[in-house]
């Protein structure tokens, strides 16, 4: 039976993926760019680089371990390539926000296979 924290974690992992579709999406269809002012996605990629690290830091039991990292990991990895927007030519940003939300995609795929295994 399947207990209230996998069932939570499972929905978190599924809005994870939605977010990384609709970060490809706006990022397919042109409405999401170089921004005038990077501060902000300077500051985004900052907190996710951190919030990865925090993640892959925090104590836990030891059965968790392929998942929490895939977790960190992909968090790094988003924080990497959101941070890398606005040192790169304007014609290339949308690729890196495909390319974030296509991490996004895949780990929230990849982590709600493995919540649903350890069932």
């Amino acid at each position: 039976m399947a207990t209230p924290n996998n069932l939570f974690r499972l929905l978190s992992e599924f809005i994870l993926l939605l977010l990384g579709a609709l970060l490809i999406l706006l990022a397919a269809t042109g409405r999401i760019g170089l921004p005038t002012r990077p501060g902000g996605v300077v500051a985004l990629g900052a907190i996710f680089i951190f919030w990865g690290v925090r993640a892959a830091t925090r104590p836990g039991p030891k059965a968790a371990g392929p998942e929490t990292m895939i977790r960190a990991g992909s968090l790094a990895l988003v924080g990497i390539l959101i941070l890398a927007v606005p040192f790169v030519p304007a014609h290339r940003a949308p690729q890196l926000f495909i390319l974030a939300g296509g991490v996004l995609v895949l780990r929230g795929a990849l982590a709600a296979a493995i919540s649903v295994a350890q069932r």
